[in-house]
């Protein structure tokens, strides 16, 4: 037998190698004492997969019994033992294998049955065996993991922080759309005014969008088409049993992924979509007089992008509702102030702020205007005669040929008992000479 001595330079200690056949012993020295001193657990395999060395710091990392590893002990049985506890599965098995057998270093973690975790590590010989060493890494692992865990804590947090924030930041964004909405809609002094308000807004605030707004006519039976923005086809009139909203009372969202029926009204449409889309019902002081249909196109835009369209359009139609109602109230108050109830023409009050209004213009201008006074001859006695419905019928009669001969521009009042006035802006003295005469003609003929 052959040997090799190696001796330590510092305590001057021998230790043998004494070479058989497959195995190598090792004496009590410093070699034996580094090696049992080792954190790792280290293995050594021939080139043919045999056990040639190994320390006693293996069964302690691995949590073995000496039974499964021993000197001459095949890699293949060590393996298969690994695998029936459980620490290796078939594919790192296989894989595990496929690395002894191509000669390449490799490492891979292994779970023993207590939950620990040990980190094996194989590097190959020049003689075509393997050295392979086995760390516990348990701690470092959970470190690491609770650092990846802590660390994905952050950036689940952080992301929710921005989700936070950009929500907040469209709420904010919604809430001051709808607050100038709001404010130009109640400033406007005529529905016409509303409308072009609404439709600039409406293109705007929901830009991947198309819709009509839609109001009841005065005979109730069909609601007209009054604006519309986006490419859609806006009916002249639909009928109020065409929506599903107005037949509920309620705000309707078709949703195509959902259990809805699509309304009659899209139905017609000559482009008819099934994206989503919702009615809203316009009701001013408890009275429906309209419909907001808004229609969502597949693709929205970065530009203008909302958290709830839906519930955004919803609080348009209560802000649309709103607007209207107070444009009503308006015209109606305003109607009552400046009109005669009997006639539907202009009253004194009225006459004489808009005489005054062009008196001033057209001496800015050093221009003119005409005025036309007259009362119907004899009236009292025709009403002293007849009675009062029959002499209300005369002042009737006259306030419709006013009306007929002339037109919005003229100012017409009835200024008080038969007595009526015309104010004509711009008018020369020729003109209203004309005017007085053809009005006097067109009674006559009453």
């Amino acid at each position: 037998m052959n040997k090799i001595i190696i001796q330590n330079p510092i305590n001057k200690e021998k230790v043998v190698l004494a070479k058989g056949l497959n195995s190598v012993s090792m004496e009590p020295g410093f070699l034996g004492q580094v090696a049992d001193g080792m954190e790792q657990g280290v293995l050594v395999w021939d080139a043919d997969g045999i056990c040639t060395m190994y320390t006693d710091r293996v069964f302690d990392v691995l949590e073995m019994r000496p039974a499964n590893l021993y000197v001459g002990i095949e890699r293949v049985e060590f393996l298969a033992s690994a695998l029936s506890r459980g620490e290796l599965s078939e594919k790192a098995l296989v894989k595990t294998q496929e690395s002894f057998s191509r000669k390449t270093p490799f490492q891979f973690d292994r779970i023993l049955r207590s939950g620990r975790i040990v980190s094996t590590a194989a590097r190959p010989m020049v003689d075509g065996g393997y050295v392979v060493t086995f760390t516990d890494v348990t701690s470092q692992r959970r470190e690491s993991a609770d650092l990846v865990a802590a660390n994905d804590a952050a950036e689940l947090a952080q992301k929710k922080v921005l989700e936070t924030l950009e929500k907040e930041k469209l709420r904010q964004y919604e809430t001051s759309m709808l607050a100038e909405l709001g404010d130009w809609l109640q400033t406007c002094k005529s529905l016409n005014e509303l409308y072009i308000v609404l439709r600039e807004y409406m293109r705007q605030m929901i830009s991947d969008s198309r819709g009509e707004l839609y109001i009841y006519s005065n005979s109730r039976d069909v609601l007209d088409g009054v604006i519309s923005w986006g490419e859609t086809d806006i009916h002249d009139h639909i009928k109020a049993d065409a929506c599903w909203a107005l037949r509920r009372g309620r705000n309707y969202s078709f949703e195509p992924e959902k259990i809805s029926f699509e309304c009659s009204h899209v139905q017609e449409q000559e482009t008819p979509s099934s994206e989503n889309y919702i009615c809203v019902p316009i009701i001013a002081h408890g009275d429906t007089v309209g419909l907001l249909h808004i229609q969502f196109q597949a693709t929205e835009s970065e530009e203008v992008c909302l958290r709830r369209p839906h519930q955004f359009a919803a609080q348009c139609g209560e802000l649309i509702s709103l607007a209207i109602a107070n444009v009503k109230l308006r015209d109606e108050l305003h109607h009552q102030s400046t009109r005669d109830p009997l006639t539907g023409l202009y009253n004194r009050r009225h006459f004489l702020e808009s005489l005054r209004n062009e008196l001033k213009l057209q001496e800015r201008k050093s221009g003119s205007f005409g005025v036309i006074s007259f009362d119907a001859d004899k009236f009292k006695l025709f009403n002293d005669n007849h009675g009062h419905d029959a002499g209300d019928m005369v002042l009737r009669a006259i306030s419709e040929a006013m009306g007929t001969l002339l037109s919005a521009d003229e100012v017409l009042c009835r200024y008080g008992g038969e007595e009526f006035m015309i104010l004509l802006p711009a008018a020369t003295h020729e003109n209203s000479i004309q005017v007085a005469e053809k009005l006097r003609e067109r009674i006559q003929d009453l």
